[in-house]
Formats: C-alpha cells, structure tokens, sequence
C-alpha cells in the first residue's frame, strides 16, 4: 500500500525535471525498503518490485519534464509486458536506487531497462515494454512519443540498436504484436 501511495505522490505532485537527464536516460531513484515492501520472507515481495518501478518510470518522466506536456496531449503509458530477474534480495532498511533507461523502441513500443542496485550490487533487473495510447483509446506511435521527449531538449535522439535480450525476449513475449 504503501508504494501505491508514493506512486500517487509522485504523479500528482511529481519531483522538479532535471535537465541533466537525457531522454535515454538514466533516472535514479532512490529508495529504501519499508516492512510494508516485505514477503513472508523478509525481503521484498516481487511485486512490491513492479510497485517500485512504476514510481522509478513516473520519476523518470518529470525528470524529463515530460508529464504535463503528456497530459496536454492526452497521452499515457500502458505495460505492454514487464519481466524481472533478481540476483540479490532487498531486506527491510536496505537503501537501493532504480536506475531507468530507455533502452529502445519500435513502431509500437518503448522498452525501458530498470535496474536495482545496492552500492555497487545489482539487485535486480527489470525490462518493460510500454505503449502509449491517447485518451480516445487510439495508440500513439513509440517513434512519436520520443520524438516529443527529445524535443522538449531541444534536440533529437538517435534510435539505439536494441540490445540483444531485450530483442529476444520482446519476441518471445510477442509484445509488438497487434
């Protein structure tokens, strides 16, 4: 609930855009773990960690300055699909950070990479897929929502090659599908 909570938080009142974020990223956002985030094992429940990343990809649109501009248009990001890997449990009082990146796009989707980390330790990382749709229900092409981020800097933004998991596991999952 808790996270629910701060993900409210950080859409209704989100934090100032940091011009040092470009729109590829990464965004940091850091966190700590609450007892609210924990399973019956005392680490955070895997799905406290799709919580966490919603708030991480919310950070990482005010970041870029993108909400209110987003909203203006009548557009809003939808998960297509999310998949997680984890290597090292978060456990109550840890301080960790999201780093969030755009890792690519095609036609349809923009894949984002969020990654945990623990000082130095990678905790866990996370691949979404995400689409945009206008608020009549149409789909906004992944080409034109970068497009829109990368002129809010005043500057475009050259299509990365998507890297070769990321590649792989949007086939296998079908996410560019229709």
């Amino acid at each position: 609930m808790t996270r629910q909570i701060q993900l409210a938080l950080a859409a209704v009142r989100p934090r100032k855009a940091d011009p040092s974020v470009p729109v590829l990223g990464p965004s940091i956002t850091r966190m700590r773990v609450h007892p609210g985030d924990l399973d019956y094992y005392w680490h955070v429940n895997n799905g406290v960690y799709l919580q966490m990343m919603d708030v991480a990809r919310t950070n990482y649109m005010a970041d870029v300055d993108a909400l209110g501009g987003l909203k203006e248009r009548g557009w809003y990001a939808v998960v297509a699909a999310s998949t997680m890997k984890y290597r090292r449990s978060l456990k109550l009082g840890d301080r960790f950070e999201i780093r969030t990146r755009v890792v690519g796009w095609d036609d349809r989707v923009v894949y984002m990479e969020q990654a945990f980390w623990r000082g130095e330790d990678l905790c866990a990382r996370g691949l979404v897929a995400g689409r945009f749709l206008h608020r009549d229900g149409s789909r906004v092409p992944a080409p034109d929502v970068i497009a829109f981020l990368a002129g809010l800097h005043g500057r475009a933004v050259e299509q990365p090659e998507l890297p070769a998991d990321v590649a792989a596991w949007a086939s296998a999952v079908d996410v560019a599908a229709r």
